[in-house]
């Protein structure tokens, strides 16, 4: 028995047998009472406005409807952002980051040799004393 309603008493309804089983046969899906899961199908009945005597198709249908409409808007209104907001400001700030980049300076690791052209050459100059 429930917790909730152990110190409440029991009436009895009226309900045909063949009803009787398929609603026992439904409570044992349920893992519920037969009280509990009365109670769950009211409850679920109320709180979301729904008649037993009403088709559920074509309103959930609506209702898928309705969800694409606002999460197409969505969208709408997330590219037009994009667009209009993202993008420009993106291009602004990759502008001012290009003019701010320090120009590269090479490193000094070592000194660099004269090239050979720079070169001086020496040239062997004739002795003019050793002749005499």
């Amino acid at each position: 028995m429930d917790k909730e309603y152990k110190k409440e008493r029991f009436e009895s309804i009226s309900i045909k047998t063949s009803v009787v089983k398929k609603f026992r046969r439904f409570c044992r899906k349920m893992s519920k009472s037969q009280s509990m899961t009365l109670q769950l199908m009211l409850d679920f009945f109320e709180n979301n406005g729904i008649s037993p005597n009403e088709s559920i198709g074509p309103q959930i249908q609506t209702l898928e409807n309705l969800i694409k409409k606002r999460i197409n808007g969505v969208i709408a209104i997330m590219k037009d952002i994009e667009k209009n907001q993202t993008k420009p400001t993106v291009a602004m700030m990759q502008s001012l980051f290009e003019e701010a980049k320090p120009k590269k300076k090479s490193l000094i690791l070592e000194k660099e040799k004269p090239s050979e052209v720079s070169k001086p050459r020496f040239t062997e100059k004739k002795n003019t004393n050793e002749e005499d």
